[in-house]
Protein backbone atom coordinates (compact mmCIF):
# COMPACT_ATOMS: atom_id res chain seq x y z
CA UNK A 1 0.00 0.00 0.00
CA UNK A 2 1.58 3.28 -1.27
CA UNK A 3 0.71 6.33 1.28
CA UNK A 4 0.43 9.42 0.41
CA UNK A 5 3.03 12.25 1.74
CA UNK A 6 0.95 14.50 3.76
CA UNK A 7 -0.15 17.65 2.08
CA UNK A 8 0.72 21.21 2.26
CA UNK A 9 -1.25 23.83 4.01
CA UNK A 10 -1.60 25.34 0.71
CA UNK A 11 -2.79 22.19 -1.03
CA UNK A 12 -5.00 21.62 1.82
CA UNK A 13 -7.26 25.19 1.62
CA UNK A 14 -6.44 25.21 -2.59
CA UNK A 15 -4.23 28.66 -2.16
CA UNK A 16 -4.70 30.68 -3.78
CA UNK A 17 -7.82 30.35 -4.74
CA UNK A 18 -9.15 29.97 -1.56
CA UNK A 19 -8.99 33.60 -1.17
CA UNK A 20 -12.12 33.67 -4.24
CA UNK A 21 -12.23 36.83 -6.78
CA UNK A 22 -13.13 40.12 -5.98
CA UNK A 23 -16.69 41.00 -7.35
CA UNK A 24 -16.38 43.35 -10.20
CA UNK A 25 -17.54 46.89 -9.26
CA UNK A 26 -16.58 46.21 -5.76
CA UNK A 27 -14.69 48.51 -3.70
CA UNK A 28 -12.27 47.52 -1.05
CA UNK A 29 -10.68 49.41 2.08
CA UNK A 30 -6.96 50.35 2.07
CA UNK A 31 -4.59 50.47 5.34
CA UNK A 32 -2.01 52.34 5.18
CA UNK A 33 0.97 53.59 6.84
CA UNK A 34 2.59 50.91 9.36
CA UNK A 35 6.65 51.15 10.55
CA UNK A 36 9.05 48.84 11.96
CA UNK A 37 11.88 50.16 13.87
CA UNK A 38 14.47 48.29 16.02
CA UNK A 39 15.02 49.08 19.73
CA UNK A 40 17.80 48.01 22.08
CA UNK A 41 15.56 45.28 22.85
CA UNK A 42 13.19 44.35 20.14
CA UNK A 43 11.41 45.61 17.36
CA UNK A 44 8.42 48.14 17.91
CA UNK A 45 5.88 48.33 14.85
CA UNK A 46 3.49 50.58 14.60
CA UNK A 47 0.42 51.62 12.27
CA UNK A 48 -1.81 54.11 11.99
CA UNK A 49 -6.19 52.68 12.73
CA UNK A 50 -7.20 54.60 8.90
CA UNK A 51 -8.84 52.25 6.41
CA UNK A 52 -9.95 53.98 3.24
CA UNK A 53 -12.13 53.48 -0.12
CA UNK A 54 -11.43 56.41 -2.73
CA UNK A 55 -12.12 59.10 -0.83
CA UNK A 56 -13.83 58.27 1.96
CA UNK A 57 -12.80 56.84 5.27
CA UNK A 58 -14.37 53.84 5.74
CA UNK A 59 -13.26 52.80 9.45
CA UNK A 60 -11.10 54.44 12.01
CA UNK A 61 -10.10 51.32 14.00
CA UNK A 62 -8.53 48.91 11.71
CA UNK A 63 -5.77 46.50 13.23
CA UNK A 64 -2.65 46.37 10.89
CA UNK A 65 -0.48 44.64 13.13
CA UNK A 66 -1.19 41.11 13.63
CA UNK A 67 0.52 37.78 15.16
CA UNK A 68 2.02 35.53 12.88
CA UNK A 69 2.95 33.14 15.92
CA UNK A 70 4.74 33.93 18.83
CA UNK A 71 8.10 35.12 17.72
CA UNK A 72 6.76 36.78 14.51
CA UNK A 73 4.16 39.69 13.57
CA UNK A 74 3.32 41.32 10.33
CA UNK A 75 2.46 45.03 9.46
CA UNK A 76 0.12 45.72 6.61
CA UNK A 77 -0.42 47.66 4.13
CA UNK A 78 -2.98 47.44 1.21
CA UNK A 79 -6.16 45.72 0.41
CA UNK A 80 -7.05 45.21 4.55
CA UNK A 81 -9.66 42.33 3.21
CA UNK A 82 -6.97 40.96 1.14
CA UNK A 83 -4.21 41.57 3.60
CA UNK A 84 -5.96 39.95 6.80
CA UNK A 85 -7.36 36.75 4.89
CA UNK A 86 -3.83 36.14 3.78
CA UNK A 87 -2.16 36.97 7.34
CA UNK A 88 -4.79 33.66 8.27
CA UNK A 89 -3.59 31.78 5.53
CA UNK A 90 0.39 32.28 6.82
CA UNK A 91 -0.83 31.97 10.47
CA UNK A 92 -2.43 28.54 10.11
CA UNK A 93 0.31 27.70 7.40
CA UNK A 94 2.74 27.86 10.33
CA UNK A 95 0.95 25.85 12.92
CA UNK A 96 -0.30 23.21 9.82
CA UNK A 97 3.70 22.59 9.61
CA UNK A 98 4.27 22.42 13.56
CA UNK A 99 2.09 19.82 13.63
CA UNK A 100 2.52 17.80 10.85
CA UNK A 101 6.56 18.12 11.64
CA UNK A 102 6.42 18.25 14.98
CA UNK A 103 8.44 21.42 14.79
CA UNK A 104 8.11 25.05 14.29
CA UNK A 105 8.85 26.26 10.98
CA UNK A 106 12.13 28.11 10.64
CA UNK A 107 12.79 31.54 9.85
CA UNK A 108 13.75 31.20 6.43
CA UNK A 109 10.57 28.57 5.60
CA UNK A 110 8.33 31.60 7.38
CA UNK A 111 9.81 34.23 4.99
CA UNK A 112 9.64 31.97 2.33
CA UNK A 113 5.95 31.29 3.12
CA UNK A 114 4.99 35.13 2.90
CA UNK A 115 6.43 35.31 -0.18
CA UNK A 116 4.57 32.16 -1.78
CA UNK A 117 1.76 34.08 -0.34
CA UNK A 118 2.22 37.41 -2.09
CA UNK A 119 3.36 35.71 -5.40
CA UNK A 120 -0.34 33.89 -5.25
CA UNK A 121 -2.07 36.99 -5.29
CA UNK A 122 -0.64 38.51 -8.12
CA UNK A 123 -3.16 38.08 -9.97
CA UNK A 124 -5.19 40.34 -8.22
CA UNK A 125 -2.49 42.53 -7.60
CA UNK A 126 -1.82 42.85 -11.18
CA UNK A 127 -5.91 43.63 -11.95
CA UNK A 128 -5.43 46.70 -9.76
CA UNK A 129 -7.03 45.29 -6.81
CA UNK A 130 -6.30 43.07 -3.68
CA UNK A 131 -2.98 44.47 -3.22
CA UNK A 132 -0.90 43.18 -0.58
CA UNK A 133 2.23 44.77 0.84
CA UNK A 134 3.61 43.57 4.27
CA UNK A 135 6.77 44.32 6.80
CA UNK A 136 7.62 40.97 8.59
CA UNK A 137 9.31 41.60 12.16
CA UNK A 138 10.76 38.35 13.46
CA UNK A 139 12.65 37.18 16.02
CA UNK A 140 14.84 33.94 15.33
CA UNK A 141 14.78 31.39 18.20
CA UNK A 142 17.66 29.82 16.74
CA UNK A 143 20.67 32.53 16.23
CA UNK A 144 18.69 35.09 18.92
CA UNK A 145 18.53 37.41 16.44
CA UNK A 146 15.97 39.98 15.54
CA UNK A 147 15.12 41.31 11.95
CA UNK A 148 12.86 43.09 9.92
CA UNK A 149 12.07 42.03 6.33
CA UNK A 150 9.92 44.14 3.59
CA UNK A 151 8.19 42.46 0.44
CA UNK A 152 7.56 44.11 -2.70
CA UNK A 153 3.79 42.75 -4.15
CA UNK A 154 5.59 40.06 -6.35
CA UNK A 155 6.63 38.73 -3.51
CA UNK A 156 10.90 39.78 -3.57
CA UNK A 157 12.02 40.00 0.11
CA UNK A 158 14.31 42.95 1.09
CA UNK A 159 16.13 42.89 4.64
CA UNK A 160 16.37 46.12 6.84
CA UNK A 161 18.43 46.22 9.88
CA UNK A 162 16.67 48.72 11.71
CA UNK A 163 13.57 49.93 9.99
CA UNK A 164 11.05 49.52 7.51
CA UNK A 165 7.74 51.34 6.54
CA UNK A 166 5.13 50.35 3.95
CA UNK A 167 2.19 52.54 2.77
CA UNK A 168 0.98 55.30 0.66
CA UNK A 169 2.36 57.21 3.81
CA UNK A 170 5.23 55.81 4.02
CA UNK A 171 6.81 57.28 1.06
CA UNK A 172 6.52 60.65 2.82
CA UNK A 173 8.77 59.94 5.73
CA UNK A 174 11.23 57.79 4.17
CA UNK A 175 14.26 60.15 4.76
CA UNK A 176 13.48 60.81 8.56
CA UNK A 177 14.34 57.25 9.11
CA UNK A 178 18.39 58.46 8.25
CA UNK A 179 17.93 61.77 9.48
CA UNK A 180 16.95 60.23 13.12
CA UNK A 181 19.73 57.48 12.88
CA UNK A 182 22.38 60.21 11.94
CA UNK A 183 21.08 62.52 14.57
CA UNK A 184 20.18 60.29 17.42
CA UNK A 185 22.33 57.22 16.72
CA UNK A 186 21.10 53.52 15.43
CA UNK A 187 17.95 52.78 16.56
CA UNK A 188 18.71 49.72 17.87
CA UNK A 189 20.75 51.16 21.07
CA UNK A 190 17.83 53.40 22.19
CA UNK A 191 15.44 52.18 24.84
CA UNK A 192 11.85 51.86 23.53
CA UNK A 193 10.64 54.93 24.78
CA UNK A 194 12.91 57.14 22.53
CA UNK A 195 12.01 55.44 19.31
CA UNK A 196 8.08 55.20 19.82
CA UNK A 197 8.25 58.98 20.09
CA UNK A 198 10.38 59.14 16.74
CA UNK A 199 7.65 56.80 15.55
CA UNK A 200 5.16 58.56 16.27
CA UNK A 201 6.67 62.14 14.87
CA UNK A 202 6.96 59.84 11.62
CA UNK A 203 3.36 58.95 11.92
CA UNK A 204 2.36 62.43 12.77
CA UNK A 205 4.45 63.53 9.62
CA UNK A 206 2.92 61.05 7.47
CA UNK A 207 -0.71 62.15 8.62
CA UNK A 208 -0.40 65.61 7.63
CA UNK A 209 0.96 64.49 4.43
CA UNK A 210 -1.19 61.45 2.95
CA UNK A 211 -4.95 61.91 3.51
CA UNK A 212 -4.94 58.24 3.61
CA UNK A 213 -3.11 58.04 6.87
CA UNK A 214 -4.69 59.05 10.45
CA UNK A 215 -3.51 61.06 12.94
CA UNK A 216 -2.71 60.34 16.51
CA UNK A 217 -5.26 62.77 18.58
CA UNK A 218 -8.33 60.99 17.42
CA UNK A 219 -7.61 57.53 17.16
CA UNK A 220 -4.32 56.75 18.91
CA UNK A 221 -2.21 54.55 16.99
CA UNK A 222 -1.82 50.86 17.26
CA UNK A 223 1.63 49.68 18.66
CA UNK A 224 3.40 46.74 19.53
CA UNK A 225 6.53 45.63 20.62
CA UNK A 226 8.30 41.77 19.46
CA UNK A 227 11.14 40.53 22.01
CA UNK A 228 12.68 37.52 22.78
CA UNK A 229 9.48 36.70 25.64
CA UNK A 230 6.91 37.54 23.04
CA UNK A 231 4.96 40.43 21.01
CA UNK A 232 2.99 42.82 23.86
CA UNK A 233 0.91 45.45 23.26
CA UNK A 234 2.49 48.36 24.16
CA UNK A 235 0.72 49.89 27.41
CA UNK A 236 -1.42 52.96 27.19
CA UNK A 237 0.13 55.42 29.19
CA UNK A 238 3.29 54.76 27.72
CA UNK A 239 1.71 55.36 24.18
CA UNK A 240 -0.19 58.43 25.35
CA UNK A 241 2.95 60.35 26.97
CA UNK A 242 4.56 59.53 23.55
CA UNK A 243 1.43 60.93 21.77
CA UNK A 244 1.52 64.10 24.04
CA UNK A 245 5.02 64.38 23.61
CA UNK A 246 4.71 65.06 19.67
CA UNK A 247 1.34 66.97 19.79
CA UNK A 248 2.71 69.33 22.22
CA UNK A 249 6.16 69.94 20.98
CA UNK A 250 3.33 70.28 17.34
Amino acid sequence: MRIRPAKSFAELVDFPKSLGPVPPGATEAHGTTVLALRFDKGILNLGDRRATSANFIMYDKAEKILSLDDSTMVAISGSFARSVEIVRYLSHAFKYYARTQLQDMSLEGKLQEVSRALSGNLSMTMEGIGIFVPVVSAYDEVSKKFGIYFYDAMGARFESGAFAAAGSGSERIRGVFDYITRSKGPFDTRPLEDVLKDGMQMLDIAAQLDSATGGLEHVPPLAKTLTAEGIRRVEDEVLASAIHSVTKAG
